[in-house]
């Protein structure tokens, strides 16, 4: 019997660590993917490949506090905005370092995200979603017209240290952060408090009898979420390198929570991949639609019938 469950455990502990080790190979080839186009492609794809892990960042965020503990947040475009903002202002009006800048954006993510998870702790469900979303459409009002703290219209400007002025050099900062993202949350969900965060996701009365602190831990999935979520937003900042309001309007929101949704919530490799599609399809699907053959003749017909008409008058 002794041996027999020897056996077992050993078996259970090699099939973890083929477990990991696959998981560690798929993201390592995803990664050298996603930095193909770096070689093969020009500035444009770097732009892109950083705009796509910017979102995948903020989808990796939303999925912490939606799909690891259960709690909706309609109003993501306000923690993403402050720490493009904050990067911003650190950058633009203190001269800081870029690591500092997203620093600051991280952590005024956090400190954002903690302030409305206490004010919500006591609501669930459509509430919840009702609370987050009064405080991102606030914010677009109130924080970000802010004119010391954001430029009003003009905006706040982020600009790029040179050791990351290039487009090519951006994009692999941003794949790095994006790999120490995914890492992280991986962490998150094999520890204790990522099991207590799955307890409080499937039943806060059952988790609380079981000892678990249901309020504490809610709380820590808010300050996660809105850390990922500033840091995003300080890369976003130095990505644009010019940050205004509209760029976090609500549309924006519904966006980042729907490639959540779509990429499956608790799903870290289909949240980077739907966030990836979401940030690439605006990008990429009117050259896609110019290049096709009827695009052709409907532009050479309009050509020709405005040719026809200037002719005859």
């Amino acid at each position: 019997m002794m041996a027999t469950a020897t056996m077992t455990f050993g078996r259970i502990k090699t099939a973890r660590r083929f477990g990991l080790a696959l998981r560690i190979t798929i993201v390592i080839a995803l990664l050298a993917l996603a930095a193909l186009p770096l070689l093969l492609g020009g500035d444009v794809w770097a732009q892109r490949i950083s705009r796509a892990a910017i979102y995948a960042i903020i989808g990796l965020s939303i999925n912490t506090l939606t799909g690891h503990a259960g709690q909706i947040s309609l109003g993501h475009q306000a923690f993403v905005g402050i720490g493009a903002f904050a990067a911003a202002f650190m950058a633009s009006r203190l001269g800081a370092p870029l690591g500092f800048g997203l620093a600051a954006g991280a952590l005024a993510g956090m400190v954002t995200a903690a302030v409305v998870g206490m004010v919500a702790l006591r609501v669930t469900g459509l509430y919840l979603a009702l609370v987050t979303l009064a405080f991102g459409l606030t914010a677009e009002t109130t924080i970000f017209n802010w004119r010391e703290f954001t430029g009003g219209g003009a905006g706040a400007f982020a600009p790029r240290p040179a050791l990351v002025a290039s487009d090519h050099a951006f994009a692999l900062l941003c794949l790095g952060v994006l790999a120490l993202v995914l890492y992280a949350d991986w962490r998150l969900v094999s520890t204790k408090a990522g099991r207590a965060l799955a307890a409080v996701r499937n039943d806060e009365r059952i988790a609380s009898t079981l000892g678990i602190d249901v309020t504490g831990y809610k709380l820590a999935a808010f300050s996660l979420s809105g850390l990922a979520a500033g840091l995003a937003g300080g890369l976003f900042a130095h990505w644009n390198q010019v940050v205004q309001a509209m760029d976090f309007e609500f549309q924006v929101a519904l966006v980042w929570v729907l490639m959540t949704v779509v990429g499956g919530l608790r799903s870290r490799l289909g949240v980077i991949l739907a966030s990836a599609f979401f940030a690439l399809l605006p990008l990429t699907l009117p050259n896609f639609l110019a290049g096709l053959p009827g695009s052709r003749r409907s532009s050479t017909r309009r050509s020709t019938t405005c040719r026809r008409r200037s002719s005859s008058s």
